[in-house]
C-alpha cells in the first residue's frame, strides 16, 4: 500500500503516526511532503525509512493513496496542479468538512474519500468519520475502512451530519481539554490545591471515566446518577452546572456551523470556476 500525505501539520502528522505506530502502514511504504522543509525533516528523523517528495506532483505520481491534509482553501488549487498525474486508480482522501465528496469527484478523475481524524486517533482510539465518493471502489472502501480500523472506530457518516459529528469528534478534544482547564483553574482559585496536583487528579479521573465507559460498566447518564446523592455535595454541584451552563453548548454549535456556512460560501466560489 503506497500512501502519500500532503501536508504535515497537526493532522497531517497524527495520521503518520497512527498509521506507522499502530503497525497499519510500513514506514518505508509511506511518502510525505509538506511547503516547510523542517517540518518533514523532523518527521523523517524518528521514521528513518519515511520517504520525503519534493513537491506534491512527485508524491501524487510514487503514491496511491493521497491524503491531502492542507487547509480547506488550499485544496481546490492544490487539485489543479496535480489534475495531469492524477488518475482513475489513485484514491485521493480529504481530511476537511467543508468540500464534500462530490465537489472532488467533479474536479478529478480519481476515486474519493473524506475522512476526518481525530487527534485520539493518536493513542489508536476515537472515531474517524468516513465518506466516500460515488466512484469509489467497493475493494479500496474495504482497505481505507481496514486501515483507519487499526487506529480509530470508523463511522459512516452523511453530508447532514458532517459539521456537527465533526464538532464532537475532531474538535470536541479542545473543546473539553478548554472545560478541564477551567476546572482546574477553579478548584486552584478558590482552594489550596496546586495547579500540579489538581492536574495530576483531574488527568487520573478523566482516564478513570473513559475506562468506564469504554468497559460498558456505565453510561455518561447512568455515571452520574450512580455519583450524585440527593441533596449531597455532587447534587449541589450539578445544580451550579445547570444553572451556569445554560445554552452554553447551542451557543457553541451554532458559532461552528456559522463558520461552516461561510467557508462553504468561499469553497462554492473556488468549485463553481471550472
Amino acid at each position: 500500500m503506497k500512501i502519500g500525505i500532503i501536508g504535515t501539520g497537526n493532522m497531517g502528522k497524527v495520521l503518520i503516526q497512527a498509521m506507522i505506530d499502530s503497525n497499519a502502514v510500513h514506514a518505508s511504504d509511506m511518502m510525505i511532503t509538506n511547503r516547510s522543509p523542517e517540518k518533514v525533516n523532523r518527521i523523517k528523523q524518528h521514521y528513518p525509512q519515511i520517504k520525503i517528495a519534493r513537491h506534491a506532483v512527485e508524491l501524487a505520481k510514487n503514491s496511491k493513496f493521497i491524503f491531502i491534509c492542507v487547509k480547506p482553501f488550499q485544496i481546490y488549487p492544490l487539485i489543479q496542479q496535480l489534475n495531469d498525474v492524477l488518475t482513475e486508480n489513485h484514491i485521493l482522501i480529504s481530511i476537511t468538512s467543508p468540500i464534500s465528496t462530490d465537489e472532488l469527484e467533479i474536479e478529478t478523475t480519481c476515486q474519493i474519500a473524506r475522512i476526518i481524524p481525530s487527534i485520539t486517533n493518536r493513542a489508536f482510539s476515537g472515531a474517524s468519520l468516513i465518506s466516500f465518493g460515488k466512484r469509489m471502489s467497493d475493494e479500496n472502501k474495504r482497505v481505507l475502512t481496514g486501515l483507519f480500523e487499526h487506529f480509530s472506530q470508523p463511522v459512516y457518516i452523511s453530508e447532514e451530519h458532517t459539521r456537527v459529528a465533526s464538532d464532537i469528534v475532531s474538535c470536541g478534544p479542545a473543546f473539553i481539554s478548554y472545560l478541564l482547564q477551567q476546572f482546574i483553574d477553579g478548584a486552584v482559585r478558590q482552594t489550596s490545591i496546586s495547579k500540579e496536583l489538581a492536574i495530576e487528579l483531574t488527568s487520573n479521573m478523566l482516564v478513570g471515566l473513559s475506562n468506564l465507559i469504554e468497559k460498558n460498566y456505565y453510561s455518561l447518564e447512568t455515571l452520574q446518577e450512580k455519583v450524585t446523592v440527593q441533596g449531597g455535595i455532587t447534587g449541589i454541584g450539578i445544580e451550579v452546572l445547570e444553572n451556569e451552563v445554560g445554552e452554553m453548548f447551542d451557543q457553541l454549535f451554532i458559532a461552528t456551523h456559522r463558520k461552516y456556512a461561510e467557508d462553504r460560501e468561499g469553497i462554492h466560489e473556488q468549485f463553481s470556476k471550472s
